[in-house]
């Protein structure tokens, strides 16, 4: 078996995600694991699956035809896992909204060898206020070479900037 992973967009509607599982399983294809989501009256999505090698090409070229449906798919071969050892942390962040607050968190986590392995954002109203708040939860690999304590310290010197709320917390 050959693992691929697929993204995935499209117009939302009913039935999306069961007319690709329908292609993937017509080849003999075993989906493995997705995230998908709808956002902005568009559904995205990335997923592995796995399918015999002497299906991959048609299923392939299914997926491609699916593009006639408005569904638009790419497929490439998934990659090995990383070999370093890393520590799974999670990371929240609040803070009022504005430009580059992602570029500038995610800009640190690089520069530290972190792995951002997913991020959820989302801007809403504050409760007792007008003002939008910018919320972040992301899932991180953090190298087991780099101490939590020296990646908390710059992120709290990052969120001071921001003017943001940060918690880091290792998972169990």
């Amino acid at each position: 078996m050959e693992h691929l992973v697929l993204t995935v967009i499209a117009r939302d509607k009913p039935g999306l995600v069961e007319q690709i599982a329908q292609c993937i399983a017509g080849h003999g294809g075993n989906w493995l694991e997705s995230r998908m989501a709808r956002m902005a009256g568009q559904f995205a999505g990335i997923l592995r699956v796995a399918v015999p090698e002497t299906a991959h090409g048609d299923l392939a070229a299914a997926l491609h035809d699916l593009e006639s449906q408005g569904i638009r798919v790419l497929l490439a071969p998934s990659g090995d896992e990383p070999a370093s050892a890393w520590r799974p942390v999670q990371l929240e962040l609040v803070g009022n909204d504005r430009p580059g607050i992602v570029r500038d968190i995610t800009r640190l986590l690089a520069e530290h060898g972190v792995n951002l392995e997913s991020l959820d954002t989302e801007v809403a109203p504050a409760p007792m206020s007008s003002e939008t708040l910018f919320h972040a939860q992301a899932q991180l690999a953090v190298p087991m070479e780099l101490s939590l304590e020296q990646l908390q310290r710059r992120l709290e010197t990052l969120a001071d900037d921001l003017m943001v709320e940060l918690i880091l917390r290792p998972e169990d």
